[in-house]
C-alpha cells in the first residue's frame, strides 16, 4: 500500500510531455475532458429531476440506509459523482486556459490562469445569488438563499486564482491535506450569533447566516474541501500535454491508489464519517459501506468520486469516438447546460401541476425511482441540441463575457 500511495505522489508531480494529443471535437480541446464533464452533467440532471419530481421521498446527508430504497440510495449515490469531477476539471481546466495563455512558462501560466479564475469566479458567485437562485425558486425575494454548487465552484476559483501562484509540488500538497485533513477539523462548531459562525459556515460548518434585510443564507456546499479538490484538479494538469497513453496511466493509478485509501479509511471506520454496520440483508450492508457524506464532502467521499472520476476520464481516452463526441456537446458548454436544465425541470413542474394537479402535497411527483431516470432522458435530448446550438456560438463570439459561459 506505501509503494501504491508513493507511485500516486510520483505520477501526480511527473510531466514527460510528449508530442502527440488526443483529438479534439473543436481546436485546443481534450475530448475526453469534455466528455467526463458532459457525463457527469447527465447524472447531474437525474438528481435535479429528484428535487423538482421526487421530492416526498427526500434524502438526509448521509442517508438513512434502513429507510431509503436501494433504487433511491444508489440513485442519489451516483449523483455524488457529478461535484467533486465537475470541481477538479474546474481547476484542470484552468491549467490549461493558463497554459493557452503562457505557454511552458509556469509563471506566466500561473498569471494567466490567476486573472482568469479570480474574473470567473466572481462571476460564478453572482450568477448564483441571481439566476440560479431564481431557476430553484422562482422567487425574486426568497427567504432563504441556498448557496449551492456553482456558489462553491466560484469561490474555489477565486481562492485557487492564489493558490496557483504556489509551486506546483506546494500546490498538491495543499490540496491532498485538504482532501484528506479537513475531517479532523470536525469538532470545530460555532453556534449561530457567534463570532465567526459566519465564517465557519461558509468553509467547513454547513449552516444558515442572517442577511441584513431579513433573509437568510443556507451553505449547502462548505467550501473548503472544494479548494482542495480545485487545487489538485489545476495540479494534474501537466498530465495532459503529453501523450494520451501516458496520461491514461497515471489516470488509472491514481484512481485505483484513491479508492485503496477509501478502503483503509473506510475500515478504520469511523474517520470524518458515520460507521458502517451490517445491515439487515447484504444490500443493505453494501449501502451502509457506501454511505459517505457529502455536506461538507468527507475524504471517503472525495475518495470514492475523485477515484471513480480519475478511472472513467482514463476510459473515456479510449471510449467510442461517437459516445465521447455525443458527451462532449454537453461538456462543452456546461454553464449554459446548468442553467437550461434547471429552467427547463422547474417549468415542466409547474406545467405539470396544472395540467394534471398536484399529487403530493403542492407538487406533481413521479410514480418511482425508474420513471426519473426516463424523465432525465427525455429532457437530456432538447438540452443536448441546445448545447449543440450554443457551442459554436459560444466560440464564434468575440464578446469576452461569452467565454465566462
Amino acid at each position: 500500500m506505501l509503494f501504491h500511495i508513493s507511485y500516486a505522489a510520483q505520477v501526480m508531480l511527473s510531466t514527460n510531455p510528449v508530442s502527440t494529443a488526443l483529438p479534439a471535437p473543436s481546436a485546443g480541446r481534450i475530448a475526453a475532458i469534455d466528455a467526463l464533464r458532459g457525463l457527469v452533467m447527465l447524472l447531474m440532471m437525474v438528481d435535479h429531476v429528484r428535487e423538482f419530481f421526487f421530492i416526498h421521498a427526500q434524502v438526509s446527508d448521509p442517508m438513512d440506509v434502513e429507510a431509503t430504497a436501494p433504487a433511491l440510495f444508489f440513485t442519489r449515490l451516483a449523483a455524488h459523482l457529478c461535484a467533486p469531477v465537475f470541481v477538479a476539471l474546474t481547476g484542470l481546466a484552468a491549467w490549461l486556459y493558463g497554459r493557452k495563455a503562457g505557454g511552458n512558462d509556469p509563471a506566466a501560466i500561473a498569471r494567466a490562469a490567476s486573472g482568469f479564475l479570480f474574473k470567473r469566479g466572481l462571476f460564478l458567485v453572482f450568477l448564483e445569488l441571481t439566476f440560479v437562485s431564481f431557476a430553484w425558486s422562482f422567487d425574486l425575494t426568497p427567504r432563504t438563499y441556498y448557496l449551492q454548487v456553482i456558489w462553491a465552484i466560484g469561490l474555489s476559483m477565486i481562492a485557487l486564482s492564489a493558490l496557483v501562484h504556489l509551486p506546483r509540488a506546494a500546490l498538491v500538497a495543499v490540496g491532498l491535506v485538504i482532501v484528506l485533513g479537513h475531517n479532523l477539523l470536525d469538532p470545530i462548531s460555532i453556534a449561530q450569533g457567534q463570532p465567526g459562525h459566519a465564517l465557519w459556515a461558509i468553509l467547513h460548518d454547513r449552516g444558515f447566516i442572517d442577511l441584513p434585510w431579513g433573509a437568510r443564507a443556507r451553505t449547502s456546499y462548505p467550501l473548503l474541501p472544494w479548494i482542495g479538490v480545485a487545487a489538485l484538479g489545476f495540479g494534474i494538469g501537466p498530465w495532459f500535454v503529453g501523450a494520451w497513453r501516458d496520461r491514461r496511466n497515471r489516470l488509472l493509478a491514481t484512481g485505483l491508489c484513491a479508492l485503496a485509501l477509501l478502503v483503509i479509511l473506510r475500515s478504520l471506520n469511523g474517520y470524518g464519517e458515520t460507521p458502517w454496520v451490517v445491515g439487515s440483508s447484504p444490500i443493505r450492508t453494501v449501502m451502509s459501506w457506501l454511505n459517505v457524506t457529502k455536506y461538507p464532502p468527507s475524504a471517503d467521499f472525495l475518495l470514492l468520486t475523485l477515484g471513480l472520476g480519475a478511472l472513467l476520464l482514463a476510459g473515456l481516452e479510449k471510449a467510442p469516438a461517437r459516445l465521447v463526441s455525443w458527451l462532449a456537446v454537453l461538456g462543452g458548454a456546461p454553464l449554459f447546460f446548468y442553467l437550461v436544465h434547471l429552467y427547463a425541470l422547474h417549468l415542466l413542474q409547474l406545467l405539470a401541476v396544472t395540467v394534471l394537479g398536484p399529487n403530493q402535497g403542492e407538487v406533481w411527483s413521479l410514480p418511482g425511482v425508474a420513471s426519473i431516470w426516463l424523465l432525465a432522458a427525455l429532457v437530456a435530448v432538447p438540452c443536448w441540441y441546445a448545447c449543440r446550438w450554443f457551442g459554436p456560438v459560444k466560440r464564434a463570439s468575440r464578446q469576452p463575457w461569452m467565454k465566462y459561459l
